[in-house]
């Protein structure tokens, strides 16, 4: 039940059918999910943030990944209403630093959402706003399972200047039970190169900016390495 595949009844429990538009997984079975990918997503995500600038970033396993590279940047203030990325850049501990987690009511993928957190949010103004998703759909646009929670995602994305949305490639096609925002409303999407060539060719005619990031075999490092070894270099459409 933690890990959002099954759901207790009373007496016992029940499948949860992954293609419903309400299937959520807890944090740790979407954690082990796309791991290289999500790296490459916050390999890419790291490039498009300077030092002292304010960012707000959404709950999920690729944003979580994203705020764990990013707690490399000095004099970052961070707006999330996800726990774990709170944790994360807590623990990375730079006294430069300033995290700032929203109240709310919290959901198995470990965000914090409803009310308080959509007050907490209003009259906060940042850079940039690094947004995860559970689906990305060219009629439904971005979604997410949790009603409360894509209320809470559009709070997030009226706090900031740009858009960044992180999704991995297996996101393309996948419509959710609310919609959070349209493809167009998204400044830059970073994905990886699973990606297809039609989706690609999709995303770009919507997005202002598409990043294909390259993953690499999980658990090789993705920064330092040996002095002659070449990146990745993210494709940008």
């Amino acid at each position: 039940h933690e890990r959002g595949l099954i759901e207790k009844v009373h007496g016992g429990a029940t499948m949860v059918l992954p293609e419903s538009v309400g299937f959520e997984p807890g944090f740790a079975a979407k954690s082990v999910l796309q791991q290289a990918e999500k790296e490459a997503i916050a390999e890419a995500a790291f490039g498009l943030v300077s030092p002292g600038q304010a960012i707000a970033i959404s709950a999920g396993t690729t944003t979580y990944g994203v705020a764990r590279r990013l707690a490399e940047i000095p004099g970052l203030t961070v707006v999330t209403n996800s726990v774990p990325v709170a944790d994360a850049l807590h623990e990375a501990g730079r006294l430069d630093h300033t995290i700032i987690l929203t109240g709310g009511v919290r959901t198995r993928s470990n965000a914090l959402v409803g009310p308080f957190a959509a007050a907490a949010l209003r009259g906060v103004h940042v850079d940039l706003v690094f947004m995860g998703v559970h689906g990305m759909d060219p009629a439904a646009g971005f979604t997410s399972p949790n009603l409360l929670e894509a209320e809470t995602d559009r709070a997030l994305i009226a706090s900031g200047r740009r858009l960044v949305v992180c999704a991995d490639h297996t996101k393309w096609g996948v419509v959710a039970l609310s919609s959070i925002a349209r493809l167009d409303e998204a400044d830059v999407l970073i994905s990886d190169s699973g990606l297809d060539a039609a989706a690609r060719e999709a995303l770009a005619g919507h997005v202002a900016e598409l990043i294909v990031a390259e993953p690499r075999p999980v658990g090789l490092p993705t920064d330092g390495g040996d002095a002659g070894e070449e990146r990745p270099v993210p494709l940008r459409q």
